[in-house]
């Protein structure tokens, strides 16, 4: 009795799923077709229950003649398109992944820059040095005496760098024309000797993070974090700044709407708009303290250089309604608001919150660490010391 009434409750359970599937493949299915199926699951609600493994197996048999049983792909289809929409909302409206181009924020964050005088990882295999440090060898010995003559560059994931030959023979080094000639010295058409090395280090791709986009539009802007924006609508000597200099850009918000900004002898100094006196930045953001602390490459914000002139009496600026006042940290190599102005709110993309690659000192929450302890100006960026712990 017990087994008959199992039975009943399987044949009803694999009746309803045949009909569920007879239903989802309704647009699929021929004339012809969906009589056969019909037929089949009219022939398995006539059997007999005490005969279900017969005559579920027999159905199983028939649809397979009929269709083959795809749900198992539409299912893995469709939790992959489920899983893809996830982790776009999750990009789209919370952590961003942006990878730091240039060095105009060192020694914070690390743009892609050529490493010298280091023994990290020269007796690594290649694919190493860049799954852990995102580092390729960069090595150059003339092996025969002639004229430096480029051939082309390759512009790919994991193979971007420049052919070139020397004397005939080919050599490649990583990295995009403009950098190679950066960290090499080479040029063409000039003639090197044998035994003679232009390169011996490793160039790093730069440092790669989320970005956090969705507190900005919960919580106050403070001076002093770490934001990335756009450069729409901004412009350098007339030109659109993203023309020259990329779409997106990371830099440090010094100084809120309203506020008046000047720099005098390498020091930023701020008077808020709610009123006050100027005051040193770091004092009204602490955050910023290392910045003057002339230590691990630090150097404070330079003054003497942009289109808007922050260094000269009576030339101080007031960050117009609306609008954010950015600095790099390596202010003598940043294109930042001294050149461009303000930033628009609307242009704020998020802040600057996790380095996930490479695996260097500065793996984890960005702006966090203290300075190296060495005074800024005695050691070569990027070598050894300044990038990973000893």
């Amino acid at each position: 009795m017990m087994l008959t009434f199992l039975y009943k409750r399987k044949k009803r359970k694999f009746l309803g799923e045949l009909r569920a599937r007879r239903h989802a493949e309704d647009d699929l299915l021929t004339a012809a077709e969906k009589s056969a199926f019909d037929a089949v699951i009219d022939g398995f609600a006539a059997s007999d229950p005490a005969d279900f493994k017969e005559s579920s197996a027999r159905a199983e048999a028939e649809l397979k003649k009929i269709r083959p049983d795809y749900s198992w792909l539409r299912n893995f289809l469709d939790l992959i398109i489920v899983v893809g929409a996830v982790a776009f909302g999750i990009r789209g409206l919370f952590f961003q992944p942006f990878k730091i181009p240039t060095g105009s924020m060192q020694p914070t964050l690390y743009g892609i820059h050529y490493m010298e005088n280091t023994p990290l990882g020269k007796n690594l295999p290649g694919f190493l040095n860049y799954m852990l440090f995102s580092a390729r060898r960069a090595r150059l010995e003339v092996r025969q005496e002639g004229e430096v003559r480029f051939h082309s560059y390759k512009n790919s994931l994991f193979n971007d760098g420049v052919s070139f030959s020397v004397g005939g023979e080919p050599y490649f080094l990583p990295g995009d024309p403009r950098k190679v000639a950066e960290y090499s010295g080479l040029e063409e058409g000039m003639t090197l000797s044998k035994g003679e090395v232009k390169a011996d280090g490793f160039l790093s791709m730069g440092d790669h993070l989320f970005v956090e986009r969705f507190s900005i539009y919960l919580t106050p802007l403070k001076r002093g974090e770490v934001m990335i924006f756009t450069t729409d609508g901004l412009t350098v000597g007339g030109e659109p700044l993203s023309a020259s200099s990329g779409f997106y850009y990371v830099k440090r918000l010094v100084a809120l709407p309203g506020d008046t900004v000047r720099i005098r002898d390498n020091q930023l100094y701020v008077k808020p708009a709610e009123g006050g006196e100027f005051s040193p930045i770091q004092k009204l953001a602490p955050r910023t303290a290392r910045l003057y602390s002339g230590k691990g490459g630090y150097q404070g914000h330079l003054s003497t250089m942009g289109d808007y002139r922050l260094y000269g009496v009576d030339e101080d600026y007031v960050v117009p309604p609306g609008h954010y006042f950015m600095l790099g940290d390596n202010s003598a190599f940043s294109l930042d608001s001294r050149f461009f102005g303000a930033v628009p709110r609307r242009n704020l993309v998020g802040r600057s919150w996790f380095i996930f690659w490479p695996f260097s000192r500065r793996w984890g929450r960005t702006d966090t660490l203290e300075p190296l302890d060495f005074p800024t100006g005695t050691a070569v960026r990027g070598t050894f010391p300044v990038m990973y712990k000893q």
